[in-house]
């Protein structure tokens, strides 16, 4: 028997992953027209993300030889995962899924997943391009997930509790906790995380395709048609939800925390404008920005896992006080 609170996360993480899948192609065409404008080139148009994720869907994908099932199957997995962030992170309301809890280890466990399987894209055509890319996005990738963790454990003391939805509740009933010493710290490190996971400058340069310092191309260089499709709106996506995570543990006020249709339109609202303002501030920071050497990026992650390390240290000095 489906009870009320089942049947209200469902209608919630469905308005979550629509509003969410809207925004992202928008989001992408906002943050490249900011970035031209900012360098006084033409660009393109804001919805020319959307018109490629079309012409991309609508034709047939091309298999390199020797690839085998995970070409086919990672897309598709790196976009399933895409969507349950989205439908289980605090992004428009608290309301989270009964069975599968907002936790902050099932959180990462499914942006790793996403991880591996973009990883296994790279892999399985056997270039030297793509296992370059893939040996690079996986040492990333776990230099990125202690620091995750220890951002948002510094965030759950205060709360009792490692899920997301009642860290956000929080911190809109609290609103000092925001910027207190260990929020700020946390926050600081969890920016540095996102920037690193999506590849965006200076970790990654998402408009190169530069073999020598590109990740994220390197993977996709063998992909074609509709898994090149799935590939692009599902890393978009992980975009857009880790944005939209960042915003609300900023600044939290906006979202519903209750199941209303006056406080559903407010939360996609006061989301849609974070994510875009977020969006264009990462945009004309990056135009001041050179991607850094390969072997500075660990440099870079362990300074995030230093400012974590301090967040959870300052937390617990707070607490004993």
């Amino acid at each position: 028997m489906v009870t009320r609170d089942v049947l209200t996360s469902a209608v919630l993480a469905t308005v979550q992953v629509v509003v969410v899948v809207t925004l992202t192609p928008l989001l992408v065409g906002v943050m490249r027209e900011v970035r031209a404008r900012a360098e006084g080139r033409a660009g393109g148009r804001v919805l020319q993300p959307w018109r490629d994720l079309r012409k991309l869907l609508g034709k047939e994908p091309l298999s390199a030889t020797g690839t085998g099932r995970a070409s086919r199957l990672a897309p598709i997995g790196l976009m399933v995962s895409s969507l349950v962030l989205a439908a289980l992170l605090p992004l428009v309301a608290t309301g989270n899924l009964n069975m599968v809890p907002d936790d902050l280890f099932v959180v990462v466990s499914v942006l790793l997943l996403g991880s591996v399987a973009l990883a296994l894209v790279g892999l399985d055509a056997g270039t030297a391009f793509g296992g370059m890319g893939s040996s690079r996005h996986m040492t990333i990738a776990a230099l990125l997930e202690p620091t995750v963790l220890l951002a948002v454990y510094a965030l759950s003391i205060p709360a009792g509790t490692s899920a997301l939805s009642a860290i956000v509740e929080l911190r809109v009933a609290e609103p000092a906790t925001v910027i207190s010493p260990v929020s700020l710290l946390a926050l600081a490190a969890l920016a540095i995380v996102i920037i690193a996971e999506t590849g965006r400058l200076p970790v990654d340069n998402p408009s190169t395709h530069l073999e020598l310092t590109m990740v994220h191309e390197a993977m996709v260089l063998e992909s074609s048609g509709r898994d090149l499709g799935w590939l692009e709106l599902g890393s978009w996506l992980r975009l857009s939800v880790l944005l939209g995570l960042l915003a609300n543990l900023t600044a939290p006020w906006g979202i519903a925390l209750s199941f209303s249709a006056a406080e559903i339109v407010l939360g996609v609202a006061a989301l849609v404008l974070k994510v875009l303002a977020l969006g264009t501030v990462i945009a004309v920071i990056e135009v001041f920005l050179a991607k850094v050497r390969l072997f500075r990026v660990p440099e870079l992650l362990a300074g995030s896992f230093v400012l974590a390390f301090l967040a959870v240290t300052a937390s617990y000095l707070v607490v004993a006080a």
